[in-house]
């Protein structure tokens, strides 16, 4: 698919990027860009008039190879992070900051995803344990990696111990752009079940800002006023305002559950069941009510999976920070599917992008969303 000078890059079905700039960060002549497609997720171009055909860009794509599988049986533990602020303001259990001031107290750097000025979500790092807390809770929209793997591997080469966070295509990109193993790199991929458009997301901010009358002071996709089992979407506005919806309340996050706007390729993810080879993954642990009852307080449970004999000492050294339990890591599984798999494709995902720019974005999302009368019938409804 030609546009003048430049082509996509190898990109015949979108389904097959994941947008993890991989392949930008490793050209040798800086002539692939990442370029924002109509439904606000970005893909690489290439300059034709600076390539050198080195094909490097094909060989650190986490869609196009894969890892060497690691010789290492994961292990499931049920987290809390023993403190209570830091878990309130976590999405979970609060053990990435275990994580985190691990990294920091041995002089080593933290990268993460992260609202800018805009309140656009961008990976970037920080040498400072105070920093950190821009990385806690979860950010449901497609984070722009820019050039943090270069970065990374600048510190890792001064032998600097690096902590990179990420969702589990961005694990897998990072680990193809290195092409080697770091002893001093930790990776930490954040289960999920798929991205949402930043296009969908701004357009939903813009709609918030308009019937409120003010610009944005803060963002909380998961804010636990209500618990963490029914965690809330929260926006402050600069005029004192407070936009509270807990997730089924909330359009943008109903949208977001229902698979309704996710990239092409979290339908079909190359990167799940521990292809990635993080060492550490973390997600919420839904269903530990039902394993672990008096662990679960409704203030958030971490589900830990310790990946590589790495996360395993380093679990070791930080277990004072942490309440702890070992679990069983085919229940937890069941219970956390994207470890392993994909979510099903929204048959109505075409119809919304259609529409995206001619109605209003709550109409819009509602729309393609509401269970028709058929589908009713087959839930039991």
């Amino acid at each position: 698919m030609k546009e003048g000078k430049y082509i996509i890059i190898n990109i015949i079905n979108k389904k097959d990027c994941c947008g993890c700039y991989a392949c930008n960060n490793i050209c040798p002549k800086s002539c692939i860009s990442m370029i924002e497609d109509d439904e606000g997720f970005y893909y690489p171009n290439v300059d034709m008039d600076k390539c050198i055909n080195c094909r490097l860009c094909e060989k650190v794509c986490p869609f196009n190879n894969d890892l060497p599988k690691k010789q290492f049986s994961s292990i499931a533990y049920a987290c809390k992070n023993i403190n209570e602020n830091i878990r309130l303001e976590s999405s979970s259990g609060g053990i990435f900051s275990v994580l985190c001031k691990y990294a920091i107290l041995n002089k080593g750097v933290v990268f993460g995803a992260a609202f800018n000025e805009d309140f656009k979500v961008v990976h970037t790092y920080t040498e400072t344990l105070e920093d950190c807390n821009k990385f806690y809770g979860s950010k449901y929209v497609q984070s722009s990696i820019m050039d943090s793997y270069k970065k990374a591997k600048e510190f890792l080469d001064d032998k600097r111990i690096v902590i990179f966070s990420g969702t589990q295509c961005q694990i897998k990109g990072l680990n193809m752009f290195l092409n080697k193993e770091y002893l001093n790199l930790i990776t930490i991929d954040i289960i999920c079940h798929g991205v949402p458009s930043p296009l969908v997301f701004k357009k939903y901010i813009e709609h918030l800002i308009k019937i409120n009358n003010s610009q944005v002071k803060l963002i909380k996709f998961r804010d636990k006023k209500y618990g963490w089992h029914k965690f809330s979407y929260v926006t402050e506005f600069k005029n004192g305002k407070i936009y509270s919806k807990t997730l089924d309340k909330d359009i943008f996050m109903q949208g977001f559950l229902k698979d309704l706007y996710l990239r092409p390729s979290c339908y079909k993810c190359k990167a799940k069941n521990y292809t990635s080879n993080s060492d550490f993954s973390l997600a919420d642990y839904w269903g530990i009510e039902n394993i672990h009852r008096d662990f679960d307080d409704d203030k958030g449970v971490s589900l830990v999976l310790l990946n590589s004999k790495k996360s395993l000492q380093i679990f070791n050294n930080v277990l004072s920070n942490m309440k702890v339990i070992k679990s069983n890591l085919e229940y937890a599984t069941k219970y956390n599917p994207a470890i392993i798999k994909s979510v099903k494709y929204n048959k109505n995902r075409k119809k919304y992008f259609r529409v995206i720019d001619k109605m209003n974005i709550e109409t819009s999302i509602i729309k393609y969303t509401k269970v028709n009368f058929v589908s009713k019938l087959k839930v039991g409804f």
